[in-house]
């Protein structure tokens, strides 16, 4: 309904004022209508008229066009606003907007989450985790035929840094004694010995060197595809062991991604190109390194390949751009990281459009900021002093235990990745555990018992008729017309992959359809049938729009 008129406002100003334009209606407050624009405004300076004037005559048309079975009132207000309200029935149609899908028949490549093997996953990779499956469910509402990938450090010094460690703490090259670790303290065990090199790497020159020839050592075995010395079965037993952990990690939040791509398979492939172009003259050498020259584009400069011939993270990414690319052949690829390497990201992506254009064309980059516990504390895996993603889950299961006695999977996870979520993408992400289990602010189990609550209503009766919406009291239109909106919610969500627009309206929605059941009887009132009618649509909205939050809503809490 929202895009048959906006259509016909556009067809007006062109029957009119033979001006072409693209006419876009807003919400404002119910008092004022269902939808308004301001297009009347926009036209005055073109035509050089009083808008208001230009606005009582886009009105008139309108009306005439649309008929009052549509619109039952068009209203200039102010100095040239154009406010309409549909009529009941129109309202009615609206609940069964045509799902919206911009990505049908595309191929989307969305990578997130991105953890690295021997290390430990700490709340950001949490958050997002929660973001990357939200993004995922509007994608493929969409339409888009979705993969998602993963993709991890398995090569590189921070593996080196736990390799020296761990072989501190084994006694030197003796994969035996991987046996003696209980399977439990697996990854807690990487975790801490990532702590320990790290230290090691930054504060004695010794350790530092022995690192470093760690680091060559690791990259050889793979170009050997050597399984079997002592050093590569502690590597590669110690490598599986994180797979495993990521993989019981995701299926306890309900994510799934088809493929991983680590490190030591783009790094090759990033080499290769990287040396390629080199002779090309897309990349330089400097003291040794192979460079990309960001400066001439307003960016900085960075190392791709080091003195040593060793692939920094610059040349991975050109090697995993290569490889989804190799892969899928993609219409569009989404990444999503952390703020921190945006410029970093910049100068990758700039370097690869000078011989690949068409792929940094179908590429978006998505990023956030860090995860702070209420009071401003940021979390770092460096130096140890950081949040464990499953902690995070723990943490909130006490807490919702402690707020109501009891405490479920569905909940907690309701309540974190609503937490999560209900916040814009990009600044850093403020994380509260009591405010996540709250059954009365803004929160998860707010909605998830908003849902049961309704479902209860719906199970006081045998079956729920269908009937017309057209003869309705104020109370009930309010509740239409705030379910009318939820699929403009969804459409603005996908096209800006914010989940966060979804979680402020279900949340209006729920503080909506409370004000209602508050002043009207449903079960037993002579409009009983109507109501019941409302009531299934807004736990059908409700359960739809938690879903696409990758939040379960439960029939009963």
């Amino acid at each position: 309904m929202k895009s048959d008129i906006e259509a016909a406002i556009a067809a007006a100003v062109k029957s009119l004022f033979d001006v072409d334009t693209r006419v876009e209606l807003t919400r404002p407050d119910e008092q004022f209508g269902d939808y308004t624009t301001n297009i009347a405004l926009q036209l005055s300076k073109h035509l050089a008229r009083n808008p208001r004037e230009i606005a009582e005559q886009i009105a008139k048309n309108v009306q005439a066009e649309l008929g009052y079975e549509k619109i039952s009132e068009v209203q200039v207000a102010g100095p040239g606003f154009i406010n309409l309200r549909l009529s009941n029935k129109a309202l009615t149609v609206a609940l069964r907007t045509k799902t919206y899908q911009p990505y049908a028949g595309q191929l989307v490549v969305l990578e997130y989450s991105d953890p690295n093997p021997f290390k430990i996953l700490h709340a950001g990779h949490l958050y997002q985790g929660a973001f990357g499956d939200a993004v995922a469910h509007l994608l493929e509402r969409a339409g888009a035929n979705l993969h998602c990938v993963n993709f991890g450090g398995d090569v590189g010094l921070h593996v080196a840094r736990n390799m020296w460690a761990m072989l501190q703490d084994l006694g030197g090259e003796h994969p035996e004694k991987l046996e003696e670790i209980p399977s439990g303290d697996r990854s807690e065990w990487m975790a801490k010995c990532y702590v320990r090199g790290t230290a090691a790497y930054e504060e004695d020159e010794t350790a530092k060197q022995q690192i470093i020839e760690l680091n060559k050592r690791i990259y050889q075995l793979h170009a050997d595809n050597d399984h079997s010395s002592p050093f590569a079965q502690i590597y590669w037993t110690c490598r599986q062991w994180s797979y495993d952990y990521f993989n019981a990690f995701y299926e306890r939040v309900g994510s799934h991604f088809e493929k991983y791509y680590p490190e030591s398979e783009t790094a090759p492939l990033g080499v290769k190109i990287v040396n390629e172009q080199l002779q090309k003259g897309v990349y330089e050498k400097s003291d040794g390194a192979v460079v990309f020259d960001g400066e001439k584009y307003g960016l900085h400069t960075r190392v791709f390949i080091t003195s040593n011939g060793l692939p920094t993270y610059e040349a991975k990414d050109v090697g995993l751009t290569m490889a989804k690319w190799r892969d899928y052949h993609f219409d569009k690829t989404i990444i999503i990281t952390g703020n921190d390497i945006v410029e970093y990201m910049k100068v990758v992506l700039k370097s690869i459009e000078q011989f690949e254009p068409s792929l940094v064309e179908r590429t978006q980059h998505l990023t956030h900021g860090n995860v702070k516990l209420a009071g401003g504390v940021k979390m770092s895996s460096r130096k140890g002093n950081f949040l464990r993603a499953n902690d995070v889950l723990d943490i909130v299961a006490e807490a919702n235990r402690e707020a109501t006695g009891h405490s479920d999977q569905q909940t907690v996870l309701g309540a974190v990745k609503y937490a999560f979520l209900k916040q814009r993408i990009g600044a850093d992400i403020i994380f509260d555990p009591q405010e996540s289990v709250s059954l009365e602010g803004n929160s998860g189990p707010y909605l998830q018992y908003a849902h049961a609550r309704a479902r209860s209503i719906l199970a006081k009766v045998d079956e729920s008729k269908d009937t017309q919406l057209d003869d309705l009291q104020a109370d009930e239109r309010s509740l239409l017309r705030k379910l009318t909106e939820y699929s403009e919610v969804v459409e603005k969500a996908t096209n800006e992959l914010m989940p966060h627009h979804i979680c402020t309206y279900l949340y209006e929605l729920a503080q909506k359809f409370n004000s209602f059941y508050e002043h009207n009887r449903v079960i037993g009132d002579e409009r009983e049938t109507l109501r019941l009618v409302l009531v299934g649509h807004y736990t059908a909205t409700l359960k739809d729009g938690l879903e696409l939050l990758g939040i379960a809503a439960p029939e009963r809490m």
